[in-house]
């Protein structure tokens, strides 16, 4: 049997008999290992529950009422049946118009309104992943590469890597500063890559983090574009958790608003990759954006584009949907409010068996720190303990390893998948695991206070609708490491 795979894969592609779609990593173990057994509260109340999908759930409700408000705005209702011709004939890769109008109208308003974004340069594609990767094909050629802070994403090297035979070299961050991006960090990469004879291309940042939750203070930004002035190389922003900031988001500072600030800055080297996966939680309609400054990248990413097209229905639905002022405010008010709690929830049922997490404020996850539960501060500890989560407690969470984390131990939690039952499932898992270890329990006079949430002013009406007398995602969990 072996030998007959073995000469079947003789027959086809590097591409089609290698391994470059990265499959064996536990960030998509630890999915297979769910869907083989995926937890129901009534048909399979002891299944996997899956904390490893970032999605936002938590809104679904108010988008169902508008699409019942708005029956128009779809093709294939009575309503809205007369625009079915229009729609469904031939569109070309440039978009409907009112597509584009309204993705970038919705962009600056989810930056605060602070920068706005010409619909000409809204480059659509088949989600963030597609978009990823023509921006690849555009920036660099096999063998060369791009800088990328760790942790980061582990699907960046499927994305990236696996059809355009681009490199990822890693900007080793660490615990011990919170995981922030250094410029020595920036630098050491960089000439490491130089003696390896590796070309660096770009720099890849995810603002907010994923896995981290955390994003970019002002003078990290600019610090970073300076970098990229000076090497002359690309820097592809990704901005697709933007509007899940749900504390501080004034303070949310998006690649492009650093451009507008710093004149010198060669602003054809500056790329956003955006999608609605998760800021609005619609990952299934792969909506995903490419917005570059630079006019020969917008003309090549449009042209490459024909692969990886949005259905024209579904951009017919979203112009009509991100067209209304009046529920995109309310939307991002409400999403806000509700990743705020269950944030809150989530970190405080953590808290109360002794286990911290990374301060953060953003994105649809925890960065987890579970160090202390390793035998050895190694990685296969790591994965020791991971395969227990796994097997045993039955949560589908991600090793940091398979974010090319530095530091062993800590893990990625999804917590806005899921509905509020099946977040105290998993917490009552997370107890019984912890008591079994014996793990001693902090004291909870450290771990929680009933003070209000220390949040921009526009966001203070959190306190009235969380009651938990848990700490605050401000407050730092961070532990020194060992």
């Amino acid at each position: 049997m072996e030998s007959m795979l073995r000469k079947q894969k003789e027959m086809l592609s590097k591409i089609a008999s290698g391994n470059g779609h990265g499959e064996n990593s536990p960030y998509f173990d630890g999915w297979k290992a769910y869907e083989t057994d995926p937890y129901h509260p009534t048909k399979n109340p002891n299944g996997v529950i899956q904390m490893g999908l970032a999605e936002n759930q938590l809104c679904f409700d108010l988008v169902q009422q508008w699409l019942l408000n708005n029956p128009e705005a779809s093709i294939c209702t009575a309503e809205g049946v007369n625009d079915f011709r229009n729609i469904a004939i031939f569109q070309d890769y440039h978009g409907l118009p009112e597509f584009r109008n309204a993705v970038a109208k919705f962009m600056g308003k989810v930056r605060g309104n602070r920068v706005k974004y010409d619909p000409d340069r809204i480059v659509m594609s088949g989600g963030a992943t597609g978009a990823h990767e023509t921006v690849a094909f555009c920036l660099a050629d096999p063998g060369e590469a791009f800088l990328v802070p760790t942790p980061y994403y582990p699907g960046f090297d499927r994305d990236l890597r696996w059809r355009t035979g681009v490199q990822l070299v890693p900007v080793e961050c660490y615990s011990s500063n919170n995981f922030e991006i250094t410029r020595e960090a920036m630098e050491a990469a960089y000439q490491k890559a130089q003696e390896d004879n590796i070309t660096i291309k770009g720099l890849l940042l995810t603002n907010p983090s994923n896995p981290l939750g955390t994003y970019l203070h002002r003078e990290t930004l600019r610090s970073l574009v300076n970098f990229i002035n000076e090497k002359n190389i690309h820097l592809v922003c990704d901005e697709i958790y933007a509007a899940t900031v749900f504390s501080g988001q004034r303070d949310f500072i998006s690649i492009s608003e650093i451009i507008e600030e710093d004149t010198a800055c060669n602003r054809n080297l500056i790329h956003l990759v955006y999608s609605l996966s998760k800021d609005m939680g619609f990952p299934g309609f792969r909506v995903g954006i490419i917005y570059s400054y630079n006019d020969t990248v917008v003309s090549c990413a449009r042209r490459m584009s024909s692969f990886g097209l949005v259905s024209s229905q579904t951009q017919h639905l979203i112009a009509s949907m991100l067209s209304d002022d009046e529920f995109v405010d309310g939307f991002l008010m409400e999403s806000a409010k509700r990743l705020a709690k269950r944030h809150r929830a989530f970190t405080c049922g953590l808290s109360q068996v002794g286990i911290g997490c990374l301060k953060s404020n953003a994105g649809l996850f925890l960065w987890m720190d579970l160090h202390h539960l390793l035998k050895e501060q190694t990685y296969e500890a790591e994965m020791k303990l991971w395969k227990v989560i796994i097997d045993e407690v039955k949560l589908n969470v991600s090793p940091g390893s398979s974010f090319h984390c530095p530091n062993p131990g800590w893990f990625r939690v999804c917590f806005a998948n899921m509905d509020k039952e099946t977040m105290e499932v998993a917490l009552s898992r997370i107890r019984s695991f912890m008591r079994k270890n014996k793990e001693p329990k902090l004291p909870v006079k450290k771990l929680c206070w009933t003070k209000s949430l220390r949040l921009s002013t526009s966001f203070k009406r959190l306190d009235d609708i969380i009651s938990s007398p848990c700490m605050s995602p401000q407050s730092p969990l961070v532990r020194a490491r060992t």
